[in-house]
């Protein structure tokens, strides 16, 4: 009954949190006909003209209204040479905008696994604490099942068991914010393979193995147990 009445709070806990992914503010028509200059040339990933516009000056780490910076903006385009451009002429790969996410959490919502390998290459912190959830990239990734991204992330040495401010590990919110389905089972099991610890729970002391049997996700439950 204990348990039942939790997973209760959880489940309108849920219903009320928003989505990580969806408070990351990607780029508007209105932004991208409105750019000029770097922003512009990031947006449309023309290496050769960032190159210049650099050698003439340009600020890499300008901001645009969102507090974005060109290499944000050549991130949400999954515009790979234009992101190594724009850090060899000095752009910070590790700036947050204005929601908190960097240019690996940006590419981990995108299930860009190429642009997360790029940025830390070149120098991206993966342990990087972002968002307005407090989390991390591997949580965001894992929440929405970039298995990929996940496998990545953690060869990188993202911390496993980071807990966020909704008091959700990745592993946690790989069950409880996804589907089930094959990609949130991948992700769960790189998780557990890695070490993530299963016994973590929510704030209302819910496991993640007791959020699984609650939704009778057999296949995450084989991992979990």
């Amino acid at each position: 009954m204990i348990l039942r009445i939790a997973y209760l709070v959880c489940a309108l806990a849920l219903a009320v949190a928003p989505s990580a992914a969806m408070a990351q503010t990607p780029p508007s028509s209105a932004d991208l006909n409105s750019y000029t200059g770097l922003f512009n040339a990031a947006a449309q990933g023309d290496v050769a003209r960032i190159q210049a516009l650099l050698a003439a000056k340009a600020d890499p780490n300008a901001r645009d209204g969102q507090g974005r910076t060109p290499l944000h903006i050549a991130a949400f385009g999954s515009h790979y040479h234009s992101v190594r451009a724009l850090v060899s002429g000095g752009g910070d790969i590790n700036l947050l905008e204005n929601d908190r996410y960097d240019v690996i959490t940006i590419a981990a919502v995108k299930d860009d696994e190429y642009m997360v390998k790029v940025a830390i290459e070149l120098g991206g912190n993966p342990k990087a604490i972002t968002s307005r959830y407090d989390g991390t990239a591997l949580i965001a990734a894992a929440h929405l099942g970039h298995d990929g991204v996940v496998r990545t992330l953690i060869a990188a040495g993202a911390p496993l068991d980071h807990i966020n401010n909704l008091h959700w590990t990745a592993l946690m919110e790989s069950v409880v914010l996804g589907n089930g389905g094959p990609r949130h089972v991948a992700t769960a099991k790189a998780l557990v393979d890695a070490g993530a610890n299963k016994t973590l729970a929510d704030r209302n002391g819910v496991t993640p193995l007791q959020h699984a049997r609650q939704r009778d996700y057999k296949a995450m439950i084989d991992v979990l147990q």
